[in-house]
């Protein structure tokens, strides 16, 4: 049977909160309760909102709360070079190309023909400009951002939680950011790259992420990665219903153990997982034992202490 490698995958834009410390506590059960590793990695790819007292004050509340690794950090912002190889693996495959397209004029197309509910589609307006076109752009100071060749297909995959899930990538998602213009690697490169590098094949996150799986899944295939197993977990809200955040600065885990035990904290965790019947204290240790993804609860949860 293959080892179960999870991940914890903080981004250390703000201090960590009990939203964060749920996934972050469910993913290390998930791993370890299988006899698994747990890797590590910091995703700060976005440098000025990531600075490295953030990085090293989550690695520290990880630790507080019970939750291990078993490697050396891994340091996204570290790892350009083997992000732009793997662009160079897409774009050997056309599926690469540059868009020059600034962001009043994203904004002013895609807006208006956007669904319901949903983030606007990048309409293609650079994807088939002539290498003429291209260096006029460029001659005007313009700089490109890379994007994705969707292709028109469905995507689908049963998440271990929220069960089965499709999506259009063309038109429910469009040409996807590789790679900005200022040559920050965007989130779902990064991810997809650094999963199977480090050999994770069990990826524990907020059902938030689950829209972003289809942009994934053809990563996976592009760069000839397997696809990993899925859990998006449900996500802690706050009592105006909202979902918790670091810039809203929500239930941050330092301020909370000013008054509360790592134990109680874990306690409550667990508590609202559905994996104890009470908020008692309690630590990730203890309850790898009992612990099922059959017991995980699937839906949105108030957070309050």
């Amino acid at each position: 049977m293959e080892t179960v490698v999870g991940r914890l995958a903080p981004s250390p834009s703000g201090e960590m909160h009990l939203g964060n410390a749920f996934s972050a506590l469910l993913a290390w059960l998930g791993a370890r309760s299988a006899g698994g590793r747990v890797l590590l990695r910091l995703e700060d790819l976005d440098r000025p909102r990531c600075p490295a007292k953030y990085a090293y004050g989550v690695m520290e509340d990880l630790a507080w709360l019970g939750l291990d690794w078993d490697n050396d950090p891994v340091w996204q912002s570290q790892r350009d070079d083997f992000y732009a190889q793997q662009i160079q693996a897409l774009a050997d495959q056309g599926l690469v190309y540059p868009c020059y397209c600034s962001r009043k004029e994203l904004h002013a197309v895609t807006e208006a023909s956007a669904p319901h509910g949903r983030a606007p589609v990048y309409a293609g307006r650079c994807r088939d400009l002539t290498a003429a076109q291209r260096e006029a752009l460029e001659a005007q100071g313009r700089r490109p951002a890379l994007r994705a060749r969707a292709p028109e297909r469905v995507y689908r995959l049963t998440d271990g939680l929220q069960g089965p899930f499709a999506a259009d990538l063309a038109r429910e998602v469009g040409d996807f950011i590789l790679r900005r213009s200022d040559g920050l690697y965007a989130y779902q490169l990064a991810v997809v790259a650094d999963d199977g590098a480090m050999g994770v094949n069990q990826v524990v996150r907020g059902r938030d992420l689950l829209a972003s799986a289809p942009q994934q899944l053809w990563l996976q295939d592009a760069l000839g990665l397997p696809h990993p197993a899925y859990y998006h977990v449900p996500l802690l809200l706050a009592p105006d219903g909202r979902r918790l955040s670091k810039r809203e600065g929500d239930l941050s885990l330092r301020a909370l153990g000013r008054d509360h035990r790592p134990e109680e904290i874990v306690g409550r965790l667990a508590f609202w997982a559905g994996l104890q019947p009470e908020p008692r204290p309690v630590t990730p240790q203890a309850l790898l034992p009992r612990f099922s993804w059959d017991q995980v609860r699937r839906e949105d949860i108030p957070a309050a202490l």
